[in-house]
């Protein structure tokens, strides 16, 4: 029990510290680094399946990823970026709040069933793929729209060149 309720308080710890993050990057130019590193750098938390307490069959594998891909649409709908003053922007959302902290009630409840029947180890490593499965395609999605922006960005100063 007392895992479960340490996990969770991260896991609040870490959706509102997210939100903080969101707002902040809103005021600074997007990149292809800053969207393309918070993955790279959650993928270093797979090395979790190194102790086999937290090992999960491929079944749970395929359900959890497929879940935070699923989750992600959420993420993906409340992303938008804008082309200001010649950069590319992360446009503010207030939905975004809301979505994040539904997220995370969604996952506690999930966590609570699934909790029951499967043990904390595997839950843990379950619960990681589901958050690194929406991040990676929340992640993917706002690079494909950074650069499909980017390349109108170029298109224009070319343009303008050739004026």
């Amino acid at each position: 029990m007392f895992w479960l309720i340490a996990s969770t308080v991260v896991a609040a710890g870490m959706a509102t510290a997210m939100i903080f993050l969101r707002l902040r990057a809103a005021k600074r130019p997007a990149s292809i680094k800053k969207i393309i590193l918070p993955p790279l750098f959650m993928s270093t938390g797979a090395f979790m399946f190194v102790v086999p307490v937290f090992r999960v069959e491929w079944t749970q594998v395929l359900e959890a990823l497929l879940v935070g891909v699923i989750f992600s649409v959420f993420l993906i709908r409340t992303s938008k970026l804008e082309v200001r003053e010649g950069a590319i922007y992360l446009k503010p959302s207030k939905a975004f709040v809301f979505i994040l902290f539904g997220l995370l009630v969604f996952r506690i409840i999930l966590k609570l069933i699934i909790g029951q029947t499967v043990s904390f180890g595997e839950t843990s490593g379950m619960f990681f793929l589901l958050a690194f499965g929406m991040i990676l395609t929340w992640r993917l999605a706002m690079l494909r729209q950074y650069l499909r922006l980017q390349k109108t960005i170029d298109t224009k100063k070319d343009v303008a060149k050739r004026v």
